[in-house]
């Protein structure tokens, strides 16, 4: 087998695996979180400023990548780093290990934290394991399952404990344009072909997807916000895949409602130092952005009204979720409903606010 054709079997048999090993795999992608300085150096700070923590310690990180939190980890003073990852981005990690110094110090493994083992237990395990809106991706699962299987008792996650926040939001111009966008199904003559009939499954699709981008603040309407956290040192796998999250918000001006608005919370729970990594809309910017899940059906609320509903997340085969986003005027039939599936993404890249 030639060297090309070797290279496309391989590529053929990525394609069947989780999509985001092979991504992940490529510096490109690597770059854009390393750039994240907002996210890149709540890491570093998390370990570094809890020197006392890692000092002498052996860590796992999970989903190394480029190797950067192991690196971290060793800045704080651990004693040994297993660096696991099951892409090919254990060279990169490798490579620069040797280059910096640290390569007596770090094993660097490739494959699934499911079936590699290791020699010892450890005594914090450290990981990036996070999508938008936090559980997008599905890697929490194989970071719960590190713990199970890797970390002595009463040792330390680093993140420690995950929140996803919601609040009630109004956007006309981005309801507006994906009317615009799913209309062009309504065409009853596109080349002389009537295409109206499958109008409705377009706006079910179009209105299906999750808007990832930054959400203006000015356009939340709900002083309050709803949270739901997951301690990583007591969370389990079936807790991650399918969960509710109920609401209850007051309306802060009278509008349009066109959805919910997500993001996320991460904190490092450190013996000297409590670092948090927040994405929220008046927090400064990250690669994760917010998210906005919209309703098919807009709702007219008035200021002082109260709202209630639910948003119920279920695991999907596609290393996401399937989203069932449900907004109702309290003490009213007013309600409205909608099916999100988390894979599927609409990007909105405005600038922020």
């Amino acid at each position: 087998m030639s060297a090309f054709d070797k290279e496309r079997k391989e590529a053929t048999d990525a394609s069947t695996e989780n999509p985001f090993t092979q991504f992940y795999s490529m510096l490109l992608h690597q770059g854009n979180m390393l750039a994240d300085y907002v996210r890149t150096g709540a890491y570093q700070r998390a370990m570094v400023d809890n020197g006392s923590d890692f000092a002498g310690k052996i860590v796992l990180d999970v989903g190394t990548g480029s190797g950067i939190l192991s690196f971290f980890a060793l800045q704080a003073g651990a004693a040994h780093v297993y660096s696991v990852d099951a892409s090919d981005s254990v060279i990169v990690a490798e490579k620069l290990a040797k280059a910096n110094g640290y390569g007596d110090r770090m094993t660097v493994l490739k494959g699934k934290i499911e079936e590699i083992e290791l020699p010892e237990k450890v005594d914090i395990i450290i990981s990036e394991p996070i999508g938008f809106l936090l559980v997008h991706e599905r890697m929490l699962e194989s970071y719960v399952t590190a713990r199970h299987r890797f970390l002595k008792p009463g040792g330390l996650m680093m993140p420690s404990t995950g929140s996803i926040v919601l609040c009630p939001f109004v956007d006309e111009a981005l309801y507006k344009e994906h009317c615009a966008r799913a209309a062009f199904w309504e065409t009853n003559n596109f080349f002389g072909i009537d295409i109206s009939s499958v109008g409705p499954q377009a706006y079910s699709e179009y209105f299906s997807q999750a808007i990832v981008g930054y959400v203006d603040p000015n356009n939340l309407l709900s002083q309050e916000r709803v949270k739901h956290t997951f301690d990583f040192h007591t969370v389990e796998n079936s807790e991650l895949q399918n969960f509710k999250i109920d609401f209850q918000f007051t309306v802060s001006k009278t509008s349009m409602l066109h959805g919910m608005a997500g993001w996320f919370d991460i904190t490092f729970d450190g013996s000297t130092e409590k670092i948090v990594l927040d994405t929220a809309p008046e927090c400064p910017g990250t690669h994760w952005y917010q998210c906005r899940l919209l309703l098919l059906e807009p709702i007219a609320v008035n200021r002082g009204q109260r709202i209630v509903g639910s948003v119920d997340f279920r695991a999907n085969e596609g290393f996401s979720y399937d989203v069932f986003l449900e907004i109702q005027i309290e003490g009213t039939s007013v309600i409205s409903k909608n099916r999100i599936n988390l894979k599927d993404q609409h990007y909105a890249y405005l600038a922020q606010a």
